[in-house]
């Protein structure tokens, strides 16, 4: 167990590191975000596009994007986005934090049916 744990601790430090030059950088505000779900039962998957403050229903979820943003030197680059994701039959909330695009396993959206992860922003 403590073997893991070092490994894990060391994952987070490696991936800090690498993030660094990343947070440096002067960032952009996209107007939106584009989104991909995956419905582990059906194997389906959806893409759409969010705008900044909207609001989607996929089934059960409803997934809010509150900003997302991009660095200025590659728009098509490493983007992040605040999401909000509930439950929309509790109302409960199941997910809120950031998701960076390139590597959506360092926050990731734990749900045993649904994955949701940030595919890029969008500025138009």
């Amino acid at each position: 167990m403590r073997r893991a744990l070092a490994a894990l601790a060391a994952a987070v430090v490696v991936a800090a590191q690498a993030m660094l030059p990343a947070a440096a950088q002067s960032v952009a505000a996209g107007t939106g975000a584009s989104i991909r779900a995956l419905d582990r039962l059906s194997g389906e998957l959806t893409d759409f596009d969010l705008r900044a403050g909207a609001q989607v229903s996929l089934d059960r979820l409803n997934i809010a994007l509150v900003e997302c943003r991009y660095p200025v030197d590659n728009p098509a680059g490493d983007a992040f986005a605040f999401l909000l994701i509930d439950d929309a039959d509790s109302g409960s909330r199941l997910f809120e934090g950031w998701m960076v695009a390139s590597s959506p396993a360092l926050n990731p959206f734990d749900h045993m049916r649904y994955d949701v992860w940030v595919i890029r922003c969008t500025s138009s």
